[in-house]
């Protein structure tokens, strides 16, 4: 497959995913981080580690390729360094849903989704979920 027609390429080993169907549907892919860009948040990075002998390399996917996949609600404040924020977005480890009304909230469940969607992918193929 041509991999400028394809959804993304894995750096390493070169597999290519040709849509984000299929990307999101394989059970070697684990969701292992973010990246925050409070300049624009569609820029923000999901961190994906290709879990297979003998790549094992991580890749990035601007959070803006997932979007479309979340339909609720935005807010229009940042709260960061608010007394009410957690702090999620500032540790690209923590993957957790956020339940502050901030402009970031939705970032952090286009995240989840796409962290339910590669876990129903293990489940599916029998492979192990990372623990979270």
């Amino acid at each position: 497959m041509n991999a400028a027609n394809s959804f993304k390429t894995c750096p390493c080993c070169g597999f290519t995913w040709a849509s984000r169907k299929e990307f999101l549907d394989d059970p070697t892919l684990d969701l292992n981080g973010y990246q925050v860009s409070f300049k624009n948040l569609e820029e923000g990075m999901f961190l994906f580690t290709h879990n297979i002998e003998p790549c094992r390399s991580t890749m990035t996917i601007m959070m803006g390729e997932f979007r479309d996949l979340y339909a609720g609600e935005m807010y229009e404040e940042n709260k960061t360094d608010s007394d009410e924020c957690p702090a999620y977005c500032l540790h690209k480890g923590q993957l957790s849903r956020c339940a502050v009304r901030c402009e970031c909230a939705f970032a952090r469940e286009v995240l989840n989704i796409v962290k339910e969607r590669l876990n129903e992918a293990k489940a599916f193929h029998q492979f192990p979920t990372p623990p979270t």
